[in-house]
């Protein structure tokens, strides 16, 4: 496996979440009836990632040391957020359609294996 140095964690889950929010919060909105996912959740869902965007890229920018602690908060935040997606899924299960249930399954693969790789990471740093 590649391992990547924090500063690429950070601008890697910056970007991730970027394009989550966008993704979530425009092109999911527009296609609601084809996702069956209710506006009002994905706007909330959508809000969540742009917080993670500012703390990953101040992260990125700003973070000299300790960097382990920083990969090891995004990281709860991304498994949590995780939690929330799925947990709004199965809130909504008389209305996601097959694609909604695509798209979630998708997106929460993505960042548990990206929160993996940070937690990882963080670990080797730490010791």
């Amino acid at each position: 496996m590649k391992t990547y140095t924090p500063k690429q964690l950070f601008l890697i889950d910056g970007i991730g979440a970027i394009i989550s929010a966008l993704l979530l919060g425009v092109i999911l909105v527009k296609f609601e009836e084809n996702f069956g996912i209710p506006k009002s959740t994905l706007y909330f869902l959508a809000v969540l990632p742009i917080f993670f965007a500012v703390f990953d890229f101040y992260c990125y920018l700003k973070v000299k040391l300790n960097h382990h602690k920083f990969l090891k908060i995004i990281a709860l935040f991304n498994v949590t957020y995780c939690f929330i997606s799925i947990s709004f899924a199965f809130y909504h299960t008389n209305t996601i359609t097959t694609m909604g249930w695509i798209y979630i399954i998708s997106e929460v693969l993505v960042i548990l294996i990206l929160s993996f790789i940070e937690l990882k990471t963080a670990n080797k740093l730490s010791n």
